[in-house]
């Protein structure tokens, strides 16, 4: 009987390959997904190909993987219909960005009345062609929530600007952190309010969970810091400029009667030309702190009067270049993740204002 031990050694074993199981497990499909897109298939969305195709990579499978940029890929833009600079701003982002992209994909814009809940949630759900991607500035609603579940749910990388939306998991922010913008807005006020009196805090719509934000964000640091200064409750102006001249004229008026000099204003909305209006009849010495966001042609006009002394600015280029960047990461288009942290946001004042025009025949802010 011969020795086992005796044998020459065989050829050594190779390591199995990862099998279609496991990397349906690992990319979160079905087996018969992954199939289809190894085996180039049948019809796959562009970001469940570049999940199968990324843990195929990461599984090491010892094939040639096919290319997860399949055919044109069709990235859809939901905006609130808004005459505002930051709106017409973000729109020209989206422009100029589309042209730098890869042919095969395509930016599809739509404009959408945000209080007409019917064609929200028809052009957040019913896209006339295969969808790949979904960039949203909407107001917090139930309705775009639902939508933009079911949307994550079919596998569509989602990612919204401007303001948040709550409670919908996989959702990617790429706007601001509004609540530091709004405490950061408070910071100001504190430090070069002329003295103790009150702070009128003025904003477009508390649907928009920004707004929510930048008001708490201003209250919270006035209050702990600068306990001299007494905030309004937040009033709602819709960007309206004749409601913000109201509002201001009232709040001048009252802090007169009570002999109690109005120190601060802070508006996280538009509608600055009626601000501007009441402001431009008062003293040097006698206007208040007025800080405000949006960089435009008129807020730069506004700031070099000395009228507005600080604006926030959202970035929009930037706003579109990380949801894009969410969107080509989730499509196989681009390696690297975008940033998980909010973007950041910008500050303007006398001293650091462009020349160039930010819109060409601008409307009012």
């Amino acid at each position: 009987m011969s020795d086992a031990s005796s044998r020459p050694p065989g050829p050594p074993r190779r390591k199995r390959s990862a099998r279609f199981i496991e990397i349906a497990a690992a990319a979160g499909v079905s087996t018969a997904t992954v199939n289809r897109v190894l085996n180039e298939r049948g019809s796959v969305s562009a970001a469940t190909r570049a999940r199968v195709v990324a843990a195929a990579k990461q599984l090491g499978v010892p094939r040639l993987l096919p290319d997860p940029r399949h055919g044109l890929t069709r990235f859809d833009v939901v905006l609130a219909d808004s005459p505002t600079p930051y709106f017409r701003r973000l729109d020209r982002a989206l422009q100029r960005s589309a042209q730098t992209l890869d042919p095969r994909i395509l930016i599809h814009r739509h404009h959408v009345d945000a209080d007409d809940v019917a064609r929200v949630q028809a052009a957040l759900t019913r896209p006339g062609h295969r969808r790949d991607g979904l960039i949203v500035a909407l107001h917090d609603s139930e309705v775009v929530r639902e939508a933009l579940r079911s949307q994550i749910e079919r596998g569509v990388p989602v990612a919204t600007l401007m303001s948040g939306i709550g409670d919908v998991p996989g959702l990617h922010y790429a706007g601001i952190d509004n609540h530091h913008a709004g405490r950061t807005a408070g910071h100001f006020i504190g430090r070069l309010a002329r003295g103790p009196g009150r702070v009128l805090l003025l904003t477009n719509s508390l649907d928009y969970r920004a707004h929510v934000e930048r008001m708490q964000g201003a209250t919270e640091v006035l209050a702990e810091r600068h306990p001299q200064l007494a905030c309004s409750a937040p009033v709602t102006c819709l960007d309206d400029p004749d409601r913000c001249q109201i509002e201001l004229r009232q709040a001048l008026a009252q802090a007169q009667r009570d002999q109690v000099p109005l120190v601060g204003l802070y508006h996280s909305g538009a509608g600055s030309a009626g601000i501007a209006a009441v402001l431009q009849r008062l003293t040097p010495a006698h206007r208040p702190v007025w800080i405000g966001h949006e960089i435009s042609d008129e807020h730069r006009n506004l700031v070099r009067l000395g009228l507005m002394d600080l604006v926030i600015d959202q970035d929009p280029d930037g706003q579109v270049a990380t949801s894009l960047h969410h969107l080509l990461h989730a499509t196989g288009y681009v390696e690297q993740p975008a940033p998980g942290e909010p973007n950041e946001f910008r500050l303007f004042c006398a001293e650091n204002l462009g020349r160039h025009a930010y819109l060409d025949h601008e409307a009012g802010a």
